[in-house]
């Protein structure tokens, strides 16, 4: 039992909180606090039909006071407000709150707090999900107790008392969580920034701000990860108070990890170069996975061997929703990547896989990120582009104003919802074509998640008659 932790918890009893957001993540929350004899207010943008019918019961049953809706912060009558990673902590209504004396936390905020293992944290504006999980392969690999959580997979915090001093945590953090923390994890891994959430941060310095708060809380024995070949992540760098450690896919490194000439993957430390394994070893295509396994190997030097290493990378298949194999139907392939929600992603990912023109399905909700640079690598990489969703007309504009645009190279269409689009594209498809959904954008507005927008594409190509 965390002893630190459950004397928090008695600090709670008979204090009123707010605890913003009814999903998954917070369920287990509310009852903890609830059971902590803490006099829990949950509150959720959603009305009734949008909870899960347990969670409701949950609430009633156990007389917890409850707000839905779209005013469902309007009375800010409480000492702690647990804000979800979606909320802008920036927001009026979270200065309000602050304005008024109450504490305002989020469950990550909390478990860095209590948590009594080292913490290796990820961030990043692309394969954040993909380096955590791989580190987290490589560790159990070795044989440690690994926990997995923050922006991907179960809440950390309810967890805090199965997790021991010899455990070690991996947790994926947003900008929308880093942007309140003051306390960094012992290893911090930066995959790369590039513009991305512009709809909810006010300008890219605010976004790069958020995420340097994942290293600039280290003491000097800290250790920060950084991408050698993204500028903006060698220039924060500088900043770190810990020791450094960069990796690169394009250059020679005397210190960190890089690629050679034949490939293999090496780590120069203490002026010594060792080879840990060559990049053919890595099951998962692209570039851009290249890159991530290069983040993670920095980050788990100390802990791992290259025989750990070396299985990880030859077994592991990947993420759902990460350039997923979805079928082959009609000597067509189709391709899931509906996590590639940003262009950086896309041009890293899908359209550098492949050696002959695709056919692209991309479009969502906009996030105020410019697609120029999208634009070229689509007139160079794909031979059908189908747009839907509010980023359709920037996104043709950026295709249209590119100087390798002609329309004879490429055709843009439209679609108006995941099965048009996934219909119109079979249709254009011959056999040996390659299909692929990397929206560079959002969900949202068509959507609750990413997630749900690569099964429901899943659901159409799995539909499709044919062999």
């Amino acid at each position: 039992m965390n002893g630190f932790y459950h004397e928090f918890l008695r600090t709670l009893r008979n204090r009123r909180i707010i605890i913003c957001g009814l999903g998954l993540s917070n369920e287990k929350l509310i009852k903890t606090f609830n059971e902590a004899g803490a006099k829990v207010i949950a509150c959720d943008a959603r009305d009734e039909s949008g909870i899960t019918a347990d969670t409701m019961q949950y609430l009633k049953s156990e007389g917890i006071e409850y707000r839905l809706g779209k005013r469902y912060l309007d009375k800010l009558d409480c000492e702690i407000l647990i804000r979800t990673p979606g909320m802008n902590f920036l927001s009026d209504t979270i200065s309000r709150a602050r304005k008024l004396g109450i504490a305002v936390t989020s469950e990550m905020e909390i478990f860095f707090e209590f948590c009594p293992c080292e913490i290796i944290g990820v961030t990043g504006s692309d394969g954040k999900t993909t380096v955590t999980t791989i580190i987290s392969e490589i560790l159990k690999n070795t044989g440690r107790k690994v926990f997995v959580g923050g922006n991907i997979g179960k809440p950390l915090l309810p967890r805090i008392d199965d997790i021991s001093p010899d455990d070690i945590v991996v947790a994926e953090l947003s900008s929308f969580q880093l942007i309140s923390m003051r306390r960094s994890p012992e290893i911090a891994v930066v995959t790369n920034i590039s513009p991305n959430h512009l709809d909810v941060h006010k300008d890219m310095r605010e976004y790069i701000d958020a995420k340097k708060n994942i290293f600039i809380h280290q003491s000097a024995f800290g250790k920060s990860v950084f991408n050698y070949d993204n500028p903006i992540t060698l220039k924060i760098s500088g900043e770190a108070r810990g020791r450094v450690v960069y990796f690169s896919r394009l250059e020679r490194l005397s210190g960190g990890v890089w690629i050679n000439e034949n490939g293999d993957i090496v780590v120069s430390e203490n002026s010594q170069d060792k080879v840990i394994m060559n990049k053919r070893d890595i099951k998962l295509p692209g570039a851009h996975n290249l890159e991530n396994y290069l983040a993670a190997i920095a980050a788990v030097s100390e802990y791992a061997g290259a025989e750990a290493i070396k299985k990880t990378a030859q077994e592991f298949t990947g993420v759902e929703h990460r350039m997923e194999f979805v079928r082959k139907v009609n000597g067509i392939t189709y391709y899931n990547d509906s996590i590639a929600t940003s262009p950086n992603r896309v041009m890293s990912g899908c359209l550098s896989l492949f050696s002959r023109k695709i056919i692209l399905i991309a479009g969502g909700y906009d996030k105020s990120i410019p697609f120029d640079k999208l634009g070229e690598c689509i007139n160079e990489k794909v031979k059908v582009v189908i747009l839907m969703g509010q980023t359709a007309d920037k996104i043709e504009k950026a295709i249209k104003n590119s100087s390798l645009y002609s329309e004879k190279n490429i055709k843009i269409l439209r679609s108006d919802s995941m099965y048009s689009s996934v219909e119109t594209a079979n249709s254009y498809a011959k056999e040996d074509d390659i299909v692929v959904l990397s929206p560079a954008c959002a969900a949202f507005g068509m959507y609750k998640n990413f997630e749900e927008r690569g099964k429901d594409f899943k659901r159409i190509v799995n539909e499709i008659g044919g062999e």
